[in-house]
């Protein structure tokens, strides 16, 4: 059996990479040490990072293979030991190496080499998030992964929706997060009507583990104020009613955050819009924000705090919102290839299944 040492050597070899890349993606677990010889071994980052980019051409249009699509996930499953590493993760930020995977959170394409693309690099950033660090948060807000969730957890697998959530799950959990969505209507309703649509579509295909991630969220928002008050009106029927209470029998951790969301948002507004009493609006209603000339996800600049309240985040990229319709890679500023992004670590240890562990892609 090769050493770590000769597997990494092994990388700068064209003829043995992709048997090197396969054996570390598998291995990884088992060296504990691989993510500092990766990092300061001569080249081996810039390999890796050449097989994440020589896949770029094969996105759009999508013609991306079901063998570089599985080459370009073993180069990511590598990554990720550095980027989860303690001792490299930050290195991994400050190189802004992340910056080259968000082309792949932006393909639509529903074949098996897209989805399990898309999968891995998910897996990547919620182990980036799972460490709590506020340094990581801003990083990814400061590189927009919020419209980058929320276009997977739209149109994703369940897989994909899962870990998605998550991420936003954990950036809301942290002061920063919570305060960066809440800091507008259109961040805010964006990232509702998104979980609100899920919720929709978990009522006739249920997942405990996505309506897991999906109730939390929603409690911790009720944690800010005024996005507790806009969720009396936003938040799903479904939720309020005895839907889910199969679903969730066995699950005593998430039906106490369920009833403690009930509580904290109390009885649901009626008369079609949150109206004057929704501090995040300033009078105009939940539905009106979004669909009169508004939808934060079609980047619309609508009615929400921009005129009214400073954000104490602004908007980035000289952009009305963050959460505007999601570029093309190419589009965004900021980064190699002008593409942004983040990752590290797979999605191992948050109750979904390591990356070397799916079925490659047929």
């Amino acid at each position: 059996m090769a050493t770590p040492e000769q597997l990494v050597l092994e990388l700068s070899i064209p003829e043995q990479r992709e048997n090197a890349l396969l054996d570390l993606s598998k291995r990884r677990e088992a060296y504990p040490d691989l993510a500092l010889l990766l990092w300061h071994s001569c080249g081996t980052i810039t390999t890796l990072l050449q097989e994440v980019v020589s896949i770029y051409p094969m996105l759009s249009p999508p013609t991306l293979t079901a063998g570089a699509s599985n080459r370009a996930c073993n180069a990511l499953a590598v990554l990720q030991c550095v980027a989860s590493h303690p001792d490299t993760r930050v290195l991994f930020l400050n190189a802004h190496i992340p910056l080259y995977l968000y082309p792949f959170l932006n393909t639509v394409s529903k074949t098996r080499p897209f989805e399990y693309l898309r999968l891995t690099s998910l897996g990547v950033i919620g182990a980036l998030v799972k460490v709590d660090d506020t340094d990581v948060v801003n990083f990814l807000l400061s590189t927009e992964i919020i419209p980058l969730c929320l276009r997977t957890m739209e149109m994703g697998s369940e897989l994909s929706k899962t870990v998605a959530t998550f991420i936003v799950q954990k950036i809301l959990l942290d002061d920063v997060g919570l305060a960066y969505i809440c800091a507008t209507a259109e961040r805010f309703f964006a990232v509702s009507a998104v979980l609100g649509n899920m919720v929709q579509l978990l009522a006739e295909h249920p997942s405990v583990r996505l309506l897991k991630h999906i109730i939390r969220c929603y409690l911790r928002l009720s944690d800010n104020p005024r996005a507790c008050e806009a969720l009396r009106t936003c938040l799903p029927d479904l939720l309020r009613d005895a839907t889910f209470s199969a679903c969730l029998r066995d699950d005593v951790t998430t039906r106490r955050w369920l009833a403690q969301l009930l509580i904290n948002v109390g009885p649901p507004l009626h008369g079609g819009g949150v109206g004057a009493a929704n501090p995040l609006h300033g009078g105009v209603g939940a539905s009106a924000a979004l669909h009169a000339g508004a939808n934060p996800l079609h980047g619309g600049s609508g009615g929400g705090l921009h005129s009214s309240s400073p954000s104490p985040l602004q908007p980035l990229h000289g952009a009305s919102s963050p959460l505007h319709a999601v570029q093309r890679p190419g589009q965004m500023g900021g980064g190699p290839m002008g593409v942004v992004g983040g990752m590290g670590g797979g999605v191992g240890g948050m109750g979904l299944p390591p990356m070397d562990t799916l079925p490659p892609v047929n």
